[in-house]
């Protein structure tokens, strides 16, 4: 990014404002929103604590998890993908129109448009599953024991339906504006309603009141960002990027270039795609041809969310027949295992705006760049994760979860699944991470729900073999080696799809990092069988992780790792000093060369001013 401009980023486009936030900003919405997650994170686990003490591993506890099923699939296809995916694009186009548009606010019509089809479509949809549960929880976990108290558990969580489209909404069209903390804080929330509602009514209701909890706990999270999305609508033309102009300096000295032309090296194909759509949509004519054209854009979209979501109800159905408690083990194994996943992803939810605005004002330059580094940099923060859980399960879930109906017993379970998850948390965020990059132009790509689909059906074919052989540790292996080959095909098809990547280059970057995280995995294995607290290995193997990850991947010449560690390291001494000019940008996409991939990393760079 050459300069910062009067709103914190550069202004290019076609026709509109392409909003390129300075890496410091970048950086800042990174850390805040990761705060807050692993905030939310904690509080889960708290709730997962909580749960486990007073219900144990058993059958009451596998009957709440079945119910559990809804607001896990309601979050992953009305918060954290389906709607993201298409409000976040479509917001983006509209903000970029708002800049050169003079009658009305393309924003705010965009919302009258679509919020009242949304509520009620999401309430018909709550309704809905409160009235099937007594076919639903037989379908999900034909062989469970409790079936009875899993309906009364399901119809109570159905009110997610309608609660997590609302905040997933609300969450969407904030990020689009740059706005970051509501849409951090929701999952605090939540957490906090299930634990209130735990301690408040446990006692009395036993594990019904943790269903009521979640349903509370939905409502929150809608409530906490309705007066930020209030506040963004009444700002109006006054808020989002700046306005294009003729002539504008930055504050480094240079221009800011504007215009209808995209930047050297960006790609228009994206933008006239969608454009190619939407005119044979006007050319049709009426309103149904407008709505087929919707409904192209959305479905693909909607088929991929409900698909990577399978993925749970896969795992569930399987595990059922299996002992009592293996769902259970299941899911306390996927809950910490997937910890590092979630963090690393919010460099790409943070970023995914920029990403989408760009590819709207036609700069495909700053798209396929911001892409590059966010995928390089959450494949090394999961990677460094999945090592340190990978070395230390037993330690962990013992820290976590041993206690009260929790035995010992239940640890090693957990341990032993926990070990394997690992082995697939890199599959999950590149899926997590590529997905935006397909989706981010809105156009109506299937590519991404078909290579979904192929790892559903292995994760299935796997996990039904595997499971009466190994178990709850051969589902999650299933897991592991379905997710992976979906990221793989995802990976391998996005130059061929006009997706702002330079896959190969991407690879071979994300190569030389597990490679460095496999050794560093060895070495924190054995420091962590060293002491017999289970808090003294748990934190042995963590700094193993940060002391060989950085060096093996310094050694393997991988990108983006070893200058952030001497960013780290060099942070202090350059407090008080002169800001140093800006680095070039970076002119090739050889991995094995770090230098130039490290010059785009945010947290890196310094900006005059």
């Amino acid at each position: 990014m050459a300069g910062v401009g009067g709103s914190g980023g550069r202004e290019s486009g076609a026709g509109g404002a392409a909003w390129a936030p300075s890496g410091r900003f970048l950086a800042r919405a990174a850390l805040l929103t990761a705060g807050l997650t692993a905030a939310g994170a904690l509080l889960g686990l708290v709730r997962d604590q909580l749960l486990a003490h007073a219900f144990g591993a058993g059958p009451d506890t596998d009957a709440f998890l079945i119910a559990w099923t809804v607001p896990e699939f309601a979050a992953t296809l009305l918060i954290e993908d389906a709607m993201a995916l298409l409000l976040v694009p479509a917001f983006s186009r509209a903000l970029a129109r708002r800049a050169a548009a003079t009658g009305p606010d393309p924003v705010l019509g965009l919302v009258r448009a679509t919020l009242p089809g949304t509520a009620l479509a999401a309430a018909a949809g709550a309704a809905l599953v409160a009235a099937a549960a007594p076919l639903l929880v037989p379908l999900l976990a034909p062989g469970l024991p409790e079936q009875r108290l899993a309906v009364d558990c399901t119809r109570l969580t159905a009110t997610c339906v309608l609660s997590f489209a609302l905040a997933g909404y609300v969450s969407a069209v904030l990020r689009a504006h740059g706005r970051f903390l509501a849409p951090a804080g929701i999952y605090v929330v939540h957490n906090a309603g299930i634990i209130a509602a735990v301690l408040l009514l446990g006692p009395a209701l036993g594990v019904r009141a943790a269903a009521l909890g979640v349903a509370a706990g939905g409502a929150l999270m809608a409530l906490v960002q309705a007066p930020a999305l209030v506040r963004r609508l009444r700002a109006g033309r006054t808020d989002g990027p700046a306005r294009p102009r003729t002539r504008s300096r930055t504050r480094a000295g240079g221009r800011a270039r504007t215009g209808s032309r995209p930047r050297a090296g960006g790609s228009l194909r994206p933008v006239r795609a969608v454009a190619r759509v939407r005119a044979a949509a006007r050319s049709r004519g009426g309103g149904g041809a407008a709505a087929g054209v919707a409904l192209a854009l959305v479905l693909p979209v909607v088929v991929f969310a409900v698909s990577r979501q399978c993925q749970v109800l896969v795992e569930r159905f399987l595990a059922a027949p299996l002992p009592a408690g293996a769902i259970s083990h299941l899911n306390y194994a996927q809950k910490v295992a997937q910890l590092p996943m979630v963090l690393s992803l919010m460099l790409c939810t943070v970023s995914f705006p920029v990403v989408a605005r760009a590819l709207a004002a036609g700069d495909g330059d700053t798209a396929r760049r911001r892409a590059e580094r966010d995928l390089l940099g959450a494949g090394a923060l999961v990677l460094a994760g999945a090592a340190t859980v990978a070395a230390a399960a037993p330690q962990i879930v013992h820290l976590l979860f041993q206690r009260g109906a929790f035995d010992a017993a239940d640890t090693a379970a957990t341990a032993a699944v926990m070990r394997v998850y690992a082995l697939g948390l890199l599959g999950h965020t590149l899926v997590g991470a590529l997905v935006r990059c397909y989706f981010a132009a809105s156009r109506p790509l299937w590519f991404p729900a078909g290579a979904m689909l192929l790892g559903i059906a292995a994760n299935t074919a796997l996990g039904a073999l595997w499971a009466d052989r190994w178990g709850a540790p051969g589902i999650a292996l299933a897991n592991a080696v379905g997710i992976t080959l979906t990221a793989a095909l995802l990976l391998a098809g996005a130059s061929r799809r006009n997706v702002p990547l330079h896959a190969p280059g991407v690879a071979a970057g994300l190569a030389r990092l597990t490679a460095a995280a496999a050794v560093a995995a060895v070495a924190a294995r054995i420091c962590a069988s060293w002491p017999d607290a289970p808090l003294a290995g748990a934190a042995l193997a963590a700094a193993a992780v940060l002391t060989v990850f950085p060096a093996a991947a310094h050694a393997l010449r991988a990108p983006l790792v070893p200058a952030l560690a001497r960013a780290a390291l060099r942070a202090p001494l350059r407090r008080g000093t002169a800001p140093r000019s800006p680095l070039p940008r970076r002119q090739h996409h050889v991995p094995s060369d770090p230098a130039p991939l490290d010059r785009d990393v945010p947290l890196g760079r310094r900006r005059p001013g």
